[in-house]
């Protein structure tokens, strides 16, 4: 009887240093997600007050086209492992990130024929879809248990290419599907891959 209250102390001390331990990670993973929010959100805003809001008249297979791009490059640098062009992966996580978010804004409030929004609004939307982001990231990071840490970058990119695909079959199908989730999904899955890129790459 002894034996197996031992053994009952023994793995509830073990659980809950599991569970504590989840909860640091999982606070450290905010602070995080929230830097690389603000990293991508001033780069967004300087854009926007160089060109106004010019991107509002790109359609979706546009901005799609535009994150295949960079996720190409991304992943012919990752193989090649040298790049002749001074600019780095993260700054193209960081265009993922923010064309990821310019077409929920797109699938939001439609695509606009002349540029329409000033920078106080962009930036109140933009910052409402990256919240909505985290948002989704936390409550899958909570049942994956910080899984995405033991990931690869070129997984992450590799996962981005494949979510792009995805899209663009989508996109030909016009939308329509039959079992998968929308297109929408796709995007905020985007934007959160490649926050868990840079961070891998910037803040760890």
């Amino acid at each position: 009887m002894f034996f197996f209250r031992q053994n009952t102390i023994n793995l509830a001390s073990k659980v809950k240093i599991i569970l504590l331990t989840d909860l640091i990670f999982m606070v450290k993973t905010s602070k995080q997600f929230d830097q690389i929010i603000d990293k991508c959100s001033s780069l967004f805003e300087k854009k926007m007050i160089d060109y106004g809001s010019a991107w509002r008249i790109l359609r979706l297979s546009s901005l799609t086209d535009q994150i295949f791009i960079k996720a190409q490059r991304i992943r012919s640098i990752e193989n090649k492992g040298v790049q002749k062009i001074n600019e780095g992966i993260s700054s193209e996580f960081i265009g993922i990130f923010n064309y990821s978010i310019m077409a929920l804004i797109q699938i939001e409030k439609g695509v606009a024929e002349q540029p329409d929004m000033d920078v106080k609004e962009a930036m109140k939307i933009f910052n409402f879809f990256a919240k909505k982001s985290k948002d989704l990231m936390e409550d899958k990071n909570h049942d994956y248990g910080e899984a995405w840490r033991e990931m690869r970058v070129s997984s992450l990119t590799d996962l981005i290419l494949q979510k792009l695909l995805r899209v663009k079959q989508i996109e030909d199908n016009k939308g329509k599907t039959l079992v998968s989730e929308g297109i929408d999904a796709n995007y905020y899955d985007m934007i959160n891959y490649a926050a868990f890129a840079l961070i891998h790459l910037d803040l760890e």
